[in-house]
């Protein structure tokens, strides 16, 4: 992150920044928003983008960045995140979770999900502590896509994150800003914004299923250029077709099973 010039928010990006908040209503006023910020190149983009959003939108709301040290380094530089949220004047919080141990005690079975649970908790629990009302994650348009393709393939399901997520148990809202942004939209904006961003501290980086599923999703692409609009399009709640009706329990199926056949 170059300290020396200043944080100017690419305005051709603009669009699709408030298409997303004013579309799916992300943002009312006195809202208190926490945005988690990893240090990469999305959550940087996100925090900027906040800043952005709180210049230009009518509803006033605050928001501040909170990191989370996974403990996968001895030598995390959560220094330079603090130095730019106090180059854009956002309060910064950060604590350590050693999401790592965890992950080791369980044999490194199922890593991403346990780092992603522990990870969403620490930051849950620090919202209520704090009284916010919202957490902003750095999710965009690929990331979705991506959760639709795994979601399929790897559990059967057509579901993917929503733009909005309001969640019961502890009366948080995440929202995603970012939603409309492709993440080559990202990484062109964070050049041209001068930015370095950190590298993954895990381990794990770029041997994911995730991983997996964005290179079929590039190799695809390749072959065809609809197949990610056509993914998009899939996302939404009206492109459902005819589907099976659901699968029928033991019990169902004995009771249909007993009309068809006969007793005597």
């Amino acid at each position: 992150m170059n300290e020396s010039e200043p944080i100017v928010f690419p305005q051709q990006y603009m669009g699709k920044l408030l298409r997303a908040v004013v579309e799916f209503d992300m943002i009312q006023d006195g809202d208190n928003i926490l945005v988690g910020v990893s240090g990469g190149k999305d959550s940087l983009f996100l925090l900027t983008a906040m800043r952005e959003i709180k210049q230009r939108i009518r509803r006033r709301f605050s928001f501040a960045a909170l990191t989370i040290d996974p403990m996968f380094t001895d030598d995390f530089p959560v220094e330079r995140i603090g130095e730019y949220c106090r180059r854009l004047g956002v309060p910064f919080s950060t604590f350590a979770v050693d999401i790592d141990a965890v992950i080791k005690a369980h044999g490194d079975k199922h890593a991403c999900f346990t780092c992603a649970f522990f990870r969403r908790g620490a930051i849950n629990r620090f919202a209520v502590e704090n009284k916010f009302n919202k957490i902003a994650y750095a999710h965009h348009h690929d990331d979705a896509a991506e959760t639709f393709l795994m979601s399929l393939i790897y559990s059967g399901q057509i579901t993917t994150f929503a733009p909005v997520t309001y969640l019961s148990r502890t009366n948080l809202t995440v929202i995603r800003p970012l939603i409309y942004f492709r993440e080559r939209d990202i990484v062109k904006a964070v050049k041209a914004m001068r930015l370095t961003p950190l590298q993954s501290p895990c381990p794990r980086d770029g041997y994911t299923k995730r991983q997996r599923i964005k290179e079929l999703i590039a190799e695809l692409s390749a072959e065809n250029k609809e197949f990610y609009p056509h993914i998009a399009a899939a996302m939404r709640e009206d492109a459902l077709g005819e589907l099976w009706p659901a699968k029928k329990n033991r019990r169902e199926m004995r009771d249909i099973y007993f009309e068809y056949m006969r007793t005597e």
